[in-house]
């Protein structure tokens, strides 16, 4: 199965997640619906729903409000894009400008935290304090893990824990969600939920892992976005931190001036030294053993297209370019 059969599967949901997107950005401020759209409709995987869907499709939820949930996290996901392309001072994600490189920082955040009310009022309708227990928990530690990384940036004595604490924060904690907030509106049972919510963790985790290993291998035109935009901000991911465990002095103290300066100029040297480090295979192994965790937690659901689907989603967070 590829990823065009994925989402295939649910291409009738999604439309309706596409018509439920364009209602609820109606604003009687122009700008806010001009940023909202443009940031909406960038070209994204839109993981994140889909992985709601999937997951009610593979519990044969039989209601009509998944749509609702895969739109309300689709809004969340993308109210933190905007506040990270602020902090992060990005011009470019999915190969267009940032909001806040077109319209500027301010509107950007404002419109960020419209988008976060839009979901709390969608999340209202839904009528289930549960899900909205996880998903305001979620959307606490999403902020949190946000924090925690820019108290960390240019810092080069951050730890492989640290990491781990601040991707799990902020990328994978809302992949949990989305997974257990769709297991809870389906009626699963507490094992199911908790299979559900690592799967969605370990899922999460993977996706950021490779994320991290492509920004210092991949291209940018295939990504959509700069390489080398860690180091640009002082940002110490993984390769970068098993880099400067294991390669010779010069080549740690080189990481270490990098990391300290946001110095992108080093890029090609500093990527030199986490490929010939090992580092890379590192990182693609701590992602395929997220990977067998999310798969492991899909061997008690029955077997469906849904559940084939949730596996290919597994297997493609690792084994991509972009």
């Amino acid at each position: 199965m590829q990823i065009k059969d994925v989402y295939k599967i649910v291409e009738q949901d999604f439309q309706q997640v596409n018509g439920l997107i364009t209602q609820q950005l109606c604003s009687d401020v122009p700008l806010v619906e001009k940023i909202a759209e443009y940031i909406v409709q960038s070209g994204g995987k839109r993981l994140r729903p889909l992985l709601v869907l999937l997951v009610s499709g593979a519990l044969d939820y039989r209601g009509d409000q998944h749509t609702k949930l895969a739109t309300v996290i689709e809004f969340l996901h993308t109210a933190t894009l905007l506040h990270d392309d602020v902090v992060d001072t990005s011009d470019l994600r999915r190969g267009r400008s940032t909001a806040n490189a077109k319209w500027g920082n301010a509107p950007s955040v404002l419109v960020g935290d419209f988008l976060y009310a839009r979901a709390f009022q969608m999340m209202v309708e839904l009528q289930s304090l549960d899900i909205m227990d996880v998903l305001a928990e979620a959307t606490k530690v999403i902020a949190e893990g946000e924090v925690f990384q820019l108290t960390n940036c240019k810092n080069p004595d951050i730890t492989e824990e640290n990491y781990f604490e601040v991707i799990k924060n902020k990328t994978a904690m809302l992949f949990e969600a989305a997974a257990h907030s769709a297991a809870i509106l389906s009626n699963a049972d507490l094992e199911t939920r908790q299979l559900l919510k690592t799967f969605g963790l370990q899922l999460g985790l993977a996706f950021q892992l490779v994320d991290d290993l492509l920004d210092y291998s991949g291209d940018a035109e295939t990504m959509g976005k700069n390489v080398g935009d860690d180091l640009a901000e002082g940002k110490p991911t993984l390769p970068l931190i098993q880099a400067m465990k294991v390669a010779p002095e010069a080549d740690r103290q080189l990481i270490r001036r990098a990391v300290r300066q946001s110095d992108a100029s080093l890029l090609k040297d500093v990527c030199r030294i986490v490929r010939d480090s090992g580092a890379l295979d590192y990182t693609l192994k701590a992602a395929e053993k997220c990977q067998q965790s999310a798969l492991n937690s899909l061997e008690a659901l029955p077997s469906s297209d849904y559940k084939d689907a949730l596996r290919t989603l597994a297997i493609i967070a690792v084994e991509r370019d972009s």
